[in-house]
C-alpha cells in the first residue's frame, strides 16, 4: 500500500478531522476540486460572529493533502483572533490551493477558484497570501467580488505588504521598548528570516532606523538584492537559531519557535511576520516566558495586512488604514504588560482579549 495512504489511515485512527486540536470548532470547511483547470484547494471558515470570514489565499506545493488541511485550519483560526484582537469587524477564513504557483497557477485555475469563492455568498472574503500577487487576485475579480486586496485601478487598496510589514515593525518597535527600556532599534541586532515582499519591507524600516540587519531566505539570488538595496548583511552560518543577535524576526513560514529552536536562541525578542510561529502555543508560548523572551505575538503584530483590505471594504483612506495599523503599537504594549501582570504568556493574553470580545458579540446576538 502507498506510504501516504498508510500515513493517512493511520491519521484517521488517531486524528479525526473534528477531533483535531487545529479543528478548534471550524464552521465549515469546503473542499474544492475541478479536473479542467487541476485546482485542488481547501477553504477554512474558523468562525463569523464578528462579520464575514476574511484571509488570504496561500498556493504551496503540500507534501500531502492532510498536510493542507492542517495549515488552513491553524491559518484560519489565527485569522479570527487576528481580526478580532485589531478590533475588525470580521470573521476568520483561510484558502489554500494545493500546487507549485511558479508552474501551475493559470488564469483558469484563479478565476475557477473564484466561483467557488462566490458560491458561498459572502460569508468568505479572499485576498492575496503566499503565492500569490495582486494580479492574482484581479483575476478572482472577474468572478465575484468576495476579494479584496485587488488593483487600485480596480478600485483596491492593492498589495497589502507593505502594510503588514509596517505592522510588524511597530510591533517590534514596541516589544523593544518592554525588553530594552526604549523602542529604539538603532544599534539592534536583528536576524529578519525571510525576505519576501513582507519580510523586505520590515528590513527597509529597521535599515532607515539605524538597525544592523541580518537576513536569510532559501533563495540566494533576493538575499544579494535585498542586501544591495537596504545595507542588510546575509547570514552565512548554518543555524540561524544560535545567532548573536537581540531580535528574531520570523517573516517566512511558521512553527519555528518549537522545542529545538528556542533551546539555542540568543534573541531576547521575537518579532516577526510569520503565522503561527509557535509549533505548540501553550508548550512553545510557556517556553520562551521561562527563558525570558519576549515573544510579540504574531496574529497581533502581522495584522497590517488584514487591516489594509478591511479599509478597502469601509473606503478608508491611505492615512486611516496607515494610523489603524500604528496602533499596533500600543496593543502591543498592553498585552505584554498584562501578561506579566496576570502571570500569562504573551500569546495566552493576546487570546484571552480577543476570545473576549468574541464572546461578547455572541452574547449580543
Amino acid at each position: 500500500m502507498d506510504a501516504e495512504i498508510l500515513k493517512a489511515n493511520e491519521l484517521k485512527k488517531v486524528a479525526p478531522v473534528f477531533g483535531q486540536l487545529s479543528f478548534d470548532n471550524h464552521e465549515q470547511v469546503v473542499f474544492c476540486n475541478d479536473k479542467d483547470t487541476g485546482l485542488k484547494a481547501i477553504i477554512g471558515i474558523h468562525n463569523t460572529v464578528l462579520g464575514p470570514a476574511l484571509g488570504g489565499t496561500r498556493m504551496w506545493n503540500y507534501t500531502s493533502e492532510w498536510e493542507a488541511l492542517n495549515d488552513v485550519l491553524r491559518l484560519s483560526r489565527g485569522m479570527t483572533f487576528k481580526s478580532s484582537i485589531s478590533g475588525l469587524d470580521l470573521g476568520g477564513g483561510k484558502a489554500v490551493i494545493i500546487g507549485d504557483a511558479k508552474t501551475q497557477k493559470t488564469p483558469e485555475l484563479m478565476r475557477r477558484f473564484g466561483k467557488f469563492v462566490d458560491s458561498l455568498s459572502g460569508k468568505y472574503i479572499t485576498a492575496e497570501d503566499v503565492g500569490m500577487q495582486t494580479e492574482d487576485m484581479d483575476t478572482v475579480h472577474e468572478v465575484t467580488k468576495h476579494v479584496t486586496g485587488i488593483s487600485e485601478s480596480l478600485g483596491g487598496s492593492g498589495n497589502p505588504s507593505p502594510v503588514t510589514g509596517y505592522g510588524v515593525y511597530m510591533g517590534m518597535k514596541a516589544a523593544a521598548k518592554y525588553k530594552f527600556g526604549s523602542d529604539s532599534l538603532e544599534g539592534k541586532r536583528i536576524l529578519v528570516q525571510g525576505i519576501g515582499n513582507v519580510g523586505e519591507t520590515v528590513v527597509k524600516h529597521i535599515r532607515e532606523e539605524g538597525g544592523e540587519v541580518y537576513i536569510t531566505d532559501i533563495s540566494r539570488e533576493r538575499l544579494e538584492e535585498v542586501s544591495k538595496k537596504h545595507g542588510a548583511k546575509i547570514y552565512e552560518q548554518d543555524d540561524i537559531y544560535t545567532a548573536d543577535v537581540d531580535i528574531y524576526s520570523p517573516c517566512a513560514l511558521g512553527a519555528t519557535v518549537n522545542s529545538e529552536t528556542i533551546k539555542k536562541l540568543k534573541a531576547q525578542v521575537i518579532a516577526g511576520a510569520a503565522n503561527n510561529q509557535l509549533e505548540e502555543e501553550v508548550t512553545h508560548g510557556r517556553m520562551l516566558q521561562e527563558k525570558g523572551i519576549v515573544y510579540a505575538p504574531d496574529f497581533l503584530i502581522n495584522a497590517g495586512g488584514v487591516i489594509n483590505v478591511y479599509g478597502e471594504l469601509k473606503g478608508y483612506d491611505r492615512k486611516q488604514t496607515l494610523d489603524e495599523t500604528e496602533n499596533i503599537y500600543n496593543t502591543t504594549l498592553e498585552i505584554l504588560t498584562m501578561a506579566e501582570k496576570q502571570q500569562l504568556t504573551t500569546n495566552q493574553a493576546a487570546m484571552q482579549i480577543a476570545q473576549e470580545r468574541i464572546d461578547a458579540k455572541k452574547a449580543r446576538k
